[in-house]
């Protein structure tokens, strides 16, 4: 038997703002994501400076507090603080857990993981939540071959804090997906490298809103418009 679907995790779509899929300047996405009904931001940038990494996150800071939205840093605890982030993004080998739950006080504290054993220590040591990944192929990021939705149900029989699955997620893969039960779903390429960001935000947002419709009994999702040209994980 399927399990039920959770509870959605700070809405159920994290949009990763990645270097290598950010075709415009991060201000002008970032309008057009918060147009298509986003919710979660992650800043998530390997190639710049940790100047031009703070000077963007400051800015993104700006707009998703007017916007009531989360934004989240990763792999920096210090520019997450400096910038008053609602959080930050740990990678396998990033500064510990425990060691930076106590700069960060009661912020979030996510955990990039791609494993049974990497999920239960992240939870262990104190993680808000986890990523896991990646699901399906991608080019964004090298986490290893991919893991596909059943390993996620594997996941969430041992993990009980909020499961994101990242990698490789489109329109088409999104209800499998969500079927498993994960609280969110964290993209980037397959929304990113869209010509029109704010239109493939809302093919994503209405496909999980109208899955958690019907996970209360309101109904059956409503049929969503394709996205054009997404050949991108």
């Amino acid at each position: 038997m399927e399990r039920p679907h959770s509870n959605l995790y700070l809405g159920g779509l994290c949009l990763l703002l990645n270097r290598g899929t950010r075709s415009r300047p991060a201000f002008d996405m970032v309008m057009d994501a918060i147009g298509g009904g986003i919710r979660w931001l992650q800043l998530r940038d390997k190639e710049a400076s940790r100047l031009q990494l703070f000077k963007t996150a400051r800015l993104l800071r700006s707009l998703t507090r007017a916007n009531d939205m989360t934004l989240i840093i990763n792999d920096y605890p210090d520019i997450a603080l400096a910038v008053d982030a609602d959080g930050v993004h740990l990678g396998q080998d990033d500064l510990p857990i425990g060691q930076v739950r106590r700069l960060m006080g009661d912020k979030i504290l996510g955990v990039s993981t791609h494993s049974l054993e990497e999920a239960l220590e992240a939870q262990r040591a104190g993680a808000d939540y986890i990523g896991f990944g990646p699901i399906f192929e991608t080019t964004t990021k090298d986490a290893g071959s991919p893991k596909g939705v059943d390993a996620i149900r594997e996941i969430l029989r041992h993990i009980t804090i909020p499961v994101v699955a990242i990698g490789g997620i489109r329109e088409e893969t999104l209800g499998d997906v969500l079927q498993t039960g994960v609280s969110a779903v964290a993209v980037a390429s397959g929304i990113l490298e869209q010509e029109d960001l704010t239109k493939a935000i809302e093919v994503y947002v209405n496909i999980i809103r109208g899955q958690e419709k019907e996970k209360k009994g309101g109904g059956s999702a409503p049929p969503q418009t394709p996205l054009q040209g997404d050949q991108s994980p």
